[in-house]
């Protein structure tokens, strides 16, 4: 995608003056390695790559508030290399988001490019846990809504948003004006990768769609959640992926999982009015999907303990699980996680 924008200007924008902003958001910087996998050596060696860093408040330009969510007051603090270019054009892979709706469009620039502040209001208590927040849903979805309110003062000049198949093949590419291009590969997300079912499951099997989208256990929380959709309320959750980048080291997922003894008190606490913490919304989906089924999680580079530390069961034999359901046992498998999202008709 990048290399197709770059194409375009060739001979009247020059390479040297092209930055490429990689939208982190919240998480970690991606390493160079990471980059010259992600862009190749023809892009990264003429182009200036930036990665995002929402701690950083000298990084950031202050726009003041949107009036959001419920009369809530929004900051807005946006990469001032983003607010300061000549010409801004996103790139994204559209997606259903198991709390924002459908990825891409609107969120490379917030919570993308955005600051702590922002992210965290975005992703607060109320937000994440208001039943319009979910996959597929952008209509009256109240982290959607601010999330495009914000994206209006620091509009992008054009987009291009693709979708995928499971082989990661490109089945559709949207250009154009930032909203409308959205709403139209967002309609073709939901086509492609949303399914309805007649009832739930006794066990939902689900991954987290391999590598890069599994490699900690912060992202598995994705395939959770959209197995959560159809799993009978007591029902049986399991989860394969691989976590090669542990559960992470980074962020303040693990520091909040450990700092409560159950997904109960998890709950309570994140919705207490006045608690903010980075990454409190991936604890507070993950609780509730534990408070609504059991989970057993096969991670092979997480151990036991990490497992057992964070609230999961851990399992070495899907099988096993599935043989201990017994025959009777209704059965769904998401080989895709949160690429194929199921509901109920």
């Amino acid at each position: 995608m990048v290399q197709a924008i770059l194409d375009e200007f060739d001979g009247v924008v020059r390479p040297e003056d092209v930055t490429i902003l990689i939208a982190t958001g919240t998480h970690r910087v991606n390493t160079d390695d990471e980059v010259r996998d992600m862009l190749g050596e023809e892009i990264t060696s003429p182009c200036r790559v930036v990665n995002h860093v929402a701690r950083d408040e000298d990084s950031l330009d202050d726009l003041g508030m949107i009036r959001g969510f419920a009369g809530n007051d929004v900051p807005v603090k946006l990469n001032s290399e983003w607010t300061g270019a000549d010409l801004r054009i996103t790139t994204g892979f559209v997606e259903p988001h198991f709390f924002a709706g459908f990825s891409g469009g609107p969120k490379m620039v917030a919570p993308g490019l955005a600051g702590i502040d922002t992210v965290l209001t975005l992703h607060d208590a109320a937000r994440i846990g208001h039943p319009e927040a979910t996959w597929g849903t952008t209509e009256g979805n109240p982290v959607h809504e601010d999330v495009r309110a914000i994206a209006r003062l620091a509009l992008p000049d054009f987009s291009v948003d693709v979708v995928l198949n499971s082989d990661q093949q490109v089945t559709g590419v949207y250009a154009g004006e930032l909203f409308a291009m959205h709403a139209a590969a967002c309609e073709r997300a939901r086509l492609d990768s949303m399914q309805p079912v007649d009832q739930p499951f006794d066990l939902v099997i689900t991954s987290n769609s391999g590598y890069p989208l599994d490699q900690n256990l912060y992202q598995a929380v994705k395939g959770m959640s959209a197995a959560a959709r159809v799993v009978k309320p007591g029902g049986l959750i399991v989860c394969a992926s691989e976590c090669r980048d542990g559960i992470p080291d980074h962020g303040s997922y693990a520091s909040i999982l450990s700092s409560r003894p159950d997904p109960a008190s998890l709950l309570e606490m994140i919705e207490t009015p006045g608690y903010s913490e980075p990454d409190q919304w991936q604890v507070q989906i993950q609780a509730k999907i534990q408070m609504r089924a059991r989970v057993l999680v096969k991670a092979d580079k997480l151990s036991d303990a990490q497992l057992r530390a964070s609230h999961f069961e851990s399992i070495d034999d899907i099988q096993a699980a599935i043989n201990a359901m017994g025959g009777d046992a209704s059965i769904c498998v998401l080989p895709e996680g949160p690429q194929t999202i199921p509901y109920i008709s």
